[in-house]
């Protein structure tokens, strides 16, 4: 007697979810591969990176039919404008694509498809009729977008300013909408959950949350136990590092800032002091930065452990964000000592100088960093560790999404749990 045979999946993505080298990517990808042990997935998405082409083959052992489409972005900023005058936010039109509409609505017939799942708010216009032809359809908002570009309009000058607000004014409105379309709406932390609860009350009972994980056999302090040690870092340096998408502007916004706002006043200390920015596609402002003696812009490398493993300390100095940082988590699984700002660990259920560091200001970053060099926490690395292991399993997280998307009275557990909901 055979296997009974998976349901059919439709799994719409804003970005081909493989590899899983940044973070958005890498919460995608393992919710695909945990549905795939579940449902027969149609993946739609785009592609924006040229160099994620090769890696199709990969995805498709996941998937029972693939269909990506390459994005241009300055094709897609251009198509964005007409935004300003539907009336929408303007990420809908800067995803729209008449293929992907035809290829979902002709997958979902062909398939008999009645059961999908949307990640991020940009994708759900390729629902074929609105959702509802479907028994069951979960959207992963992953962050509250909204909120973001809220804050990227406190940071730009006017006329960016008012075209932010604009955005984060259409976005809550296409999230609420979106909230109450679909059977289900996720988050990645219960922080972001309950900042959707209180803009969106009306929903609140659809609304939860599942944490991201950490590969933590992969991101191991001992991954190089059985071969050759390979420290990047000059000998005798102390080196400070921070990981993540360089193209992605609260990263750039965080490093310029600790470049430009705290290392000057370590090195007066301590001139051994070293900065080392590790992530691929720099903009010219990150790029511009390796001018500094003091600093070191890698781009894109193949192997983030050993920069998190031989640095005496990451450092997540974030001013803006959403959501969870999966730099954070990383490091912390690599049990490296993190120096993290109050928004850098929203999310994050870690204990200031048991687990992590908190620092905001540069008198912050010299108060902790003088105590590292002292070795004042001894055991910070290791606690930071096994905070990670017990709470950010993929195994432990994901579950709840398949439950979601099977069962038709199943209800988010943290909305049923709230007792605000």
């Amino acid at each position: 007697m055979g296997d009974t045979p998976k349901p059919p999946l439709l799994f719409l993505c804003h970005r081909i979810p493989y590899p899983p080298n940044k973070g958005d990517k890498i919460r995608s990808f393992h919710l695909l591969h945990h549905l795939s042990q579940h449902f027969d997935i149609h993946l739609g998405s785009f592609v924006d990176d040229p160099d994620d082409w090769p890696w199709v083959p990969e995805l498709e052992k996941y998937c029972a039919s693939v269909f990506l489409r390459p994005l241009n972005a300055r094709l897609a900023t251009l198509r964005s404008v007409l935004g300003f005058l539907t009336g929408e936010a303007l990420s809908v039109p800067y995803y729209r694509d008449r293929q992907m509409r035809h290829w979902a609505e002709r997958t979902t017939q062909q398939c008999g498809i009645e059961h999908a799942i949307v990640y991020s708010s940009s994708m759900a216009q390729f629902l074929p009729a609105q959702g509802a032809a479907f028994k069951r359809k979960v959207i992963d908002f992953v962050d509250v977008d909204s909120d973001k570009w809220q804050q990227y309009a406190a940071q730009k000058p006017w006329p960016l300013s008012w075209v932010y607000r604009r955005e984060a004014r259409c976005l809550l409105a296409l999230e609420q909408a979106l909230a109450d379309q679909f059977d289900a709406g996720l988050f990645v932390s219960s922080a972001e959950a309950d900042l959707f609860h209180r803009l969106s009350p009306q929903t609140a009972h659809k609304i939860g949350f599942y944490n991201n994980g950490v590969n933590c056999d992969y991101f191991d302090p001992d991954f190089d136990e059985a071969g050759p040690r390979i420290n990047p870092y000059a000998e005798g340096s102390i080196p400070l590092v921070f990981t993540g998408a360089m193209d992605y502007w609260p990263n750039v916004d965080a490093v310029v800032w600790f470049v430009e706002s705290v290392l000057p006043e370590l090195l007066r200390v301590n001139p051994k002091i070293t900065f080392t920015i590790v992530g691929g596609s720099p903009v010219r402002s990150v790029r511009r930065l390796s001018q500094h003696p003091s600093v070191a812009v890698t781009g894109r490398v193949a192997d983030v452990r050993p920069f998190l493993k031989y640095a005496m300390a990451a450092v997540a100095p974030m001013r803006i964000a959403r959501g969870v940082q999966n730099k954070v988590l990383e490091a912390m699984a690599m049990a490296c000592p993190v120096l993290v700002s109050d928004k850098g660990l929203e999310g994050i259920a870690a204990t200031d100088r048991e687990e992590v560091l908190l620092a905001e200001t540069a008198d912050d970053y010299q108060e902790i960093i003088t105590a590292l060099l002292n070795d004042e926490y001894p055991l910070i690395g290791e606690r930071a560790r096994q905070c990670v292991v017990k709470g950010f399993s993929w195994q432990q997280n994901l579950p709840e999404v398949v439950l979601l998307l099977a069962n038709e009275k199943q209800m988010p557990c943290y909305a049923r749990d709230c007792p605000n909901v």
